[in-house]
């Protein structure tokens, strides 16, 4: 099961981070004429729901994995494999979603289009590069990533 997890987590991130883009380039198209839509509005808030989904899925990676009972043993942060899993990833996509979510919130509660598009174009971009960061990427070889 930590297997299939693993791998839907990881082939999942590109969806992500493509509708994470689909929403950015489409809020950036229609930041200065367009209306916000139902279109826009499923589109940004489907990109957020999977976030969410990727989000329960690494938490529960997190949970069974049996690494995740040493991570946090004395001395964990000086291993860099450790650190990046039990920190950095964990806190830098918690961030990323909690942007993305607030953004969108509000950007909802707006009147204006143009503030609405705006306000998704920044909290969803800001979240993309905290997401990036956060990705242990195959060419990090300390954390053993991998493309799927």
């Amino acid at each position: 099961m930590y297997n299939a997890l693993l791998h839907a987590h990881s082939g999942l991130r590109y969806v992500a981070v493509i509708l994470l883009l689909a929403a950015i380039i489409n809020a950036a198209r229609k930041m200065e004429s367009g209306n916000y839509i139902k279109k826009d509005k499923m589109l940004n808030l489907f990109a957020m729901v999977f976030l969410h989904i990727q989000l329960l899925i690494g938490l529960g990676l997190f949970f069974i994995n049996e690494h995740s009972k040493v991570v946090y043993a004395e001395g964990w942060i000086s291993v860099p494999v450790y650190r990046f899993f039990g920190l950095e990833h964990l806190v830098g996509m918690l961030l990323a979603i909690t942007i993305i979510t607030l953004g969108r919130r509000k950007a909802e509660s707006l009147k204006n289009t143009r503030d609405k598009h705006r306000r998704i174009l920044f909290s969803y971009l800001i979240g993309l590069i905290v997401i990036l960061l956060s990705i242990p990427w195959p060419f990090r070889v300390a954390l053993g990533g991998q493309w799927f």
